[in-house]
């Protein structure tokens, strides 16, 4: 199999042993563009069906959704959103853009958006405005909302609490944060997305126990890619550029934690998926 930086190992070549659905894929990031066919191949090798793209700025949306136009081996959807890195660019004409890019057939929720005080690439004011204008475009609009959320559990959960009776479904995509925050989450009745961090023995040790706290029919599943790269991968790749073929390893990991089977995992995350976003079962 090629690969962007040579060949995807043997050891890596995972199979589902029932169809997923990874919720949270960057493959509008610079690292895809010259083997995207390639990587879309071995998705549906390791057995995923779908794939939902992440739109975080106009850039990454406009692409996304043409992507969403494309005849593919794994069905590609989109987001469209402005993340909180990019808070402070979020003006009347970036909103027109992204209720524009809603009504696309291919666009299934609002976001990604959301709080992050892990990094001041926005101040918490612009970030908290451009929140609220995302909460209010998924309110009228009906779709779910596709949530970013790191070191600002406090404020996200009041501002959900806030908006809660207006919106509909939303996930908290790639959950890192601490068992407070969690079970805040879950009693707003969100869904919690889980990526590669959980694999991470120097920071998502934690995730290994609170996975087992997030109930069957509010777990989703994710890589992020081309970021958090499974550390306990059992053999190390090239180039460390995430993919989607790889997320059979994270449900593996996933399965591991909750002392079920990767089939469960499986059909239990897509069928969450296909409810949230709308996705009809593969035939």
């Amino acid at each position: 199999m090629t690969h962007g930086d040579g060949m995807l190992p043997d050891a890596l070549c995972f199979q589902s042993p029932e169809p997923l659905i990874d919720i949270g894929a960057n493959l509008t990031h610079e690292s895809f563009q010259k083997d995207l066919d390639d990587v879309l191949e071995r998705a549906a090798g390791a057995n995923l069906t779908a794939m939902v793209l992440t739109g975080t700025d106009r850039a990454s949306i406009e692409a996304s959704v043409e992507l969403t136009r494309r005849d593919t081996p794994v069905t590609l959807y989109s987001t469209a959103g402005l993340h909180p890195h990019h808070a402070g660019d979020f003006d009347d004409s970036l909103r027109r853009f992204i209720e524009e890019s809603l009504s696309h057939p291919g666009v299934v929720a609002v976001g990604e958006c959301g709080l992050d005080y892990h990094r001041d690439f926005s101040s918490p004011v612009d970030q908290r405005r451009a929140f609220e204008a995302h909460l209010e475009m998924a309110a009228r609009t009906r779709k779910p909302l596709f949530l970013h959320e790191r070191d600002a559990g406090g404020d996200m959960l009041d501002i959900l609490r806030q908006w809660r009776d207006d919106i509909g479904a939303a996930v908290v995509h790639c959950f890192t944060g601490d068992k407070q925050t969690l079970y805040g989450y879950l009693d707003l009745d969100l869904y919690i997305g889980q990526t590669g961090w959980l694999c991470d023995e120097r920071r998502g040790q934690h995730l290994r126990e609170l996975v087992a706290n997030i109930p069957d029919n509010r777990l989703m599943i994710e890589t992020d890619c081309p970021y958090l790269l499974p550390r306990n991968l059992p053999t190390k790749l090239k180039g460390r550029r995430h993919e989607p073929a790889l997320l059979p390893w994270i449900a593996r990991e996933i399965a591991l934690c909750k002392g079920v089977s990767e089939a469960d995992i499986a059909r239990e995350t897509t069928a969450n998926a296909q409810r949230f976003f709308g996705i009809p079962a593969a035939s």
